[in-house]
């Protein structure tokens, strides 16, 4: 019986002597623990705070206790935490620096995952700090530095789709356009809110890497979860025009409205890659040779009629859509302004000639002004309408509208 005693005796007194070598150890994280529930009121968080670092490093260097897994844990939440509050960068980073390293270690030796809680919190603080840093940078226009980071911070945190969208911004504001590209096609992935949007700022990444294939098809896969997105399928016009893919995209819209006849943006659609093929014949037209100049000027006429019979199927389906309102004028108005012109290069001793000239602009011009009108009417603020609107007075010569719509124009907020 005596020796079963002694046996009791010895034990209590072994766990009594490691629970006193682990008493700094013990203090430092329940320390800790009292900063982190008190840390929304600072001024009762930061004594907790500094008790712990006076703890843990006396744990630290503790021959009993440095190497624990649990010492490197708590150092790194304590470590990294000091690091958040210090806002001064020179004292700051050496904190964090501090932290990094022992979370490192923390992970190296917690091989039974008996710390796994506070590794994880260490893990989030150090996280923040990584945020907190981005965003001071990325304010001071120090991109490339913003950029690592927000990925710290987005390694940290993988499916945070802040994380994941502050990190493809910094890549992409300091021309990192293959990391940019990595994390905004992650970005698409997610539930991210404004997800139909990152499909044309992905796309528009593309075409800053001179990689029209991965911009159109990011497009494609955009309009394939987003099938009515305006925005969207101007971008594809775009991009297969830019390649020279008229053909296709044209077809592709085409037989879109075979199957939906009755979708006015469809037909807008249509319209939109006339006129812009017309605008394109236009540019040329300048400096193409004369034998040319013809060809182009018919291609540019007849790409136009096109556009405004589309325009015209979309305003008999809603008289007030804005964008078919609006184009249907400034397709009209175009041709207008190229006899208006023309007849403003004939010389005097050809009166008869210029007479039939402007009677042909005034036509075209007369024909151009209910759309223009109208785009006006249902949106006052556009720049566009407005000075499509101004065009058409300028060509008539209407002094009194010319100085009402100047204003207008003058009124509109400056961007």
């Amino acid at each position: 019986m005596k020796i079963k005693f002694l046996m009791l005796g010895l034990l209590g007194l072994i766990s009594a002597t490691a629970f006193a070598q682990k008493g700094e150890l013990n203090t430092a994280q329940s320390e800790f623990e009292k900063y982190d529930g008190l840390k929304l009121q600072a001024a009762l968080a930061l004594p907790s705070l500094n008790k712990a670092k006076e703890s843990i490093d006396k744990a630290a260097a503790n021959q009993k206790t440095a190497n624990l897994p649990q010492t490197y844990a708590v150092k790194a939440n304590i470590y990294g935490s000091l690091a958040q509050l210090d806002t001064v960068a020179t004292t700051s980073l050496p904190l964090f620096t501090t932290a990094e390293e022992a979370l490192k270690k923390a992970k190296e030796l917690d091989t039974k995952g008996e710390n796994k809680k506070l590794i994880d919190n260490a893990n989030a603080v150090l996280a923040q700090y990584q945020l907190n840093k981005g965003v001071k940078e990325y304010q001071a226009g120090k991109y490339d530095l913003a950029y690592k980071s927000f990925d710290f911070y987005r390694t940290v945190m993988p499916e945070d789709t802040n994380a994941i969208l502050y990190t493809g911004l910094a890549a992409l504001n300091a021309k990192n356009y293959p990391a940019a590209i990595t994390n905004y096609n992650k970005l698409v992935t997610t539930k991210y809110s404004k997800v139909e949007s990152v499909y044309g700022e992905l796309a528009g990444i593309y075409l800053a890497n001179k990689d029209t294939t991965g911009a159109l098809k990011t497009i494609t896969d955009g309009l394939a979860k987003y099938p009515t997105s305006a925005d969207l399928r101007r971008t594809e016009i775009e991009i297969s025009l830019q390649q020279g893919k008229q053909k296709e995209v044209l077809d592709k819209i085409l037989s879109a409205i075979s199957n939906d006849p009755k979708n006015k943006s469809l037909y807008y659609y249509a319209g939109l890659v006339y006129s812009q093929v017309a605008d394109a014949a236009a540019q040329k037209i300048a400096k193409a040779p004369t034998a040319s100049k013809v060809t182009l000027q018919t291609e540019k006429t007849q790409n136009f009629q096109k556009a405004a019979d589309m325009y015209k199927k979309a305003l008999e389906i809603d008289p007030n859509y804005f964008e078919a309102n609006l184009n249907m004028g400034y397709v009209i108005i175009s041709p207008a302004i190229d006899s208006y012109n023309a007849a403003n290069k004939l010389p005097a001793n050809q009166q008869k000639a210029y007479d039939a000239a402007m009677a042909k602009a005034n036509a075209q011009f007369d024909q151009a002004k209910p759309y223009l009108l109208k785009a006006v009417e249902l949106n006052p603020k556009s720049p566009d309408a407005l000075n499509n609107l101004l065009t058409y007075y300028k060509g008539k010569k209407d002094d009194a509208n010319i100085a009402k719509i100047t204003a207008q124009i003058n009124a509109l907020p400056k961007n």
